[in-house]
């Protein structure tokens, strides 16, 4: 294999895609090294500001030199690198893998310029690996497409210029040119299921069929064209089902699509509000727990995502840490941070006669709101209003010494409305 075919896969992708300047993903892993340094040889990409960006994830001892070795090889081919460092929530429950891969693709989406593509050195293999993983996991037609080409990221695109070609070019290239890059430790770790896919599965499977790369990618492209060709109903069907105030779903609409439909649009509608994807069996709990009596607040749970069925709608949303239930402060009328990332203000900004107490709720509070002849639970409050279940346990109560004159901008008592009527100015509850 001769050292121009990286080269050549490149120019010809640039010509193909002449609009938008180029940012590369820099690992500064074998891949990322070849691209990024193939790049710099060619004056189309230098005319279009050629630059990288990368992401120190702070997993390992040794990132902070990763960084700085990234550094030194970019300095030396007079490419200007953006350095971002990223904090990884390793309580999230989604996986440290997923974790980090969703912390990284947000700084790329952030870094990314006005019509910018940022560069992938994902090839051939990567390709072949990740429609083989997403099988395993159970995925459809879209899932088994593969990754994509080319996508919308941030204010610009994300590109994968070299999904024909294989690992094996950019290897020579990195051998040819002499070019050294990081050695992370973590892509010999068996334990993380694409190394064990690539070290051990797939050279097994490949001895026995030669030509299974081919026919997985084959397979992976019919998948792409009947997910592109579904695509185009299912959006419509989203339309319809999404309310666009508060990002929830018909329920039963969605219950009633055909499946080919149902799953891409759930996917595609939790991606949009940052969260992930459902396995095959978490599906089905959906689809069952859609059909539960009144009354009850459903809720799914999966890595990086809470699904709530309440209201006869789907709600999603990404885990939150669990808040301080003892937690309280006093309040003069300033806008005031809550635990849960919600905030109280007042809709003028007026210092209040005397400090009041905010609290959360513990069980058993009781009021008596505006206009009502009776003291009623909170917890009946919340059943008949309008404060979705996963809301409340955030939800400010209002104190003036031991009585509880205010649930958010929700509910008042008549000495508490007549107070705020007095003064010009009422409670606002800003939702996290």
């Amino acid at each position: 294999m001769s050292k121009a075919d990286l080269l050549t896969a490149l120019h010809n992708a640039l010509d193909t895609h002449p609009d938008g300047g180029l940012c590369v993903a820099f690992s500064g892993g074998p891949d990322s090294t070849a691209l990024l340094h193939a790049l710099a040889q060619l004056p189309q990409a230098r005319l279009r500001g050629l630059r990288a960006v990368h992401v120190d994830h702070g997993l390992h001892a040794d990132s902070a030199n990763w960084a700085l070795q990234c550094q030194a090889i970019c300095a030396a081919w007079h490419i200007a690198l953006q350095v971002m460092r990223v904090d990884i929530a390793r309580d999230s429950g989604e996986g440290l893998e997923s974790a980090a891969r969703h912390a990284r693709y947000a700084v790329f989406g952030n870094v990314l310029r006005e019509g910018e593509r940022l560069l992938l050195g994902h090839h051939r293999d990567d390709q072949i690996e990740t429609v083989l993983l997403k099988l395993l996991r159970g995925a459809g037609p879209e899932g088994l497409g593969g990754m994509r080409m080319q996508r919308a990221l941030g204010r610009g695109l994300l590109w994968r210029p070299l999904l024909d070609l294989p690992r094996e070019a950019l290897r020579t290239y990195a051998e040819q040119h002499g070019l050294s890059f990081v050695a992370d430790p973590s892509n010999e770790d068996r334990r993380y299921s694409r190394n064990r896919l690539r070290h051990d599965v797939l050279p097994l499977l490949s001895a026995h069929w030669p030509h299974a790369g081919d026919a997985i990618l084959h397979s992976a492209r019919l998948s792409r064209a009947a997910a592109d060709a579904l695509a185009t109903q299912w959006r419509d069907a989203l339309l319809r089902l999404r309310d666009p105030a508060s990002e929830s779903l018909d329920a039963s609409a969605w219950l009633a699509l055909a499946p080919a439909l149902r799953d891409p649009l759930l996917d595609h509608w939790l991606h949009e509000l940052g969260c992930t994807a459902p396995s095959a069996a978490q599906r089905m709990q959906i689809e069952r727990q859609i059909a539960a009596r009144d009354g009850r607040v459903p809720c799914i749970r999966w890595p990086g995502t809470e699904l709530h069925i309440w209201k006869h709608r789907l709600w999603a949303r990404r885990p939150r840490v669990p808040i301080d239930t003892l937690w309280t402060s006093p309040w003069r009328g300033e806008p005031l941070a809550l635990p849960d990332g919600s905030t109280l203000t007042l809709t003028l900004q007026v210092a209040l006669a005397r400090p009041l107490t905010v609290r959360l709720r513990r069980g058993g509070e009781r009021m008596r709101p505006a206009g009502s002849a009776h003291t009623r639970e909170l917890r009946d409050l919340f059943q008949q209003g309008t404060i979705p279940p996963w809301q409340r346990p955030g939800c400010p109560l209002i104190y003036d010494g031991a009585t509880l004159i205010a649930v958010a901008d929700r509910w008042m008592t008549d000495e508490a409305a007549g107070m705020f009527r007095a003064m010009g100015t009422f409670p606002v509850w800003t939702g996290a």
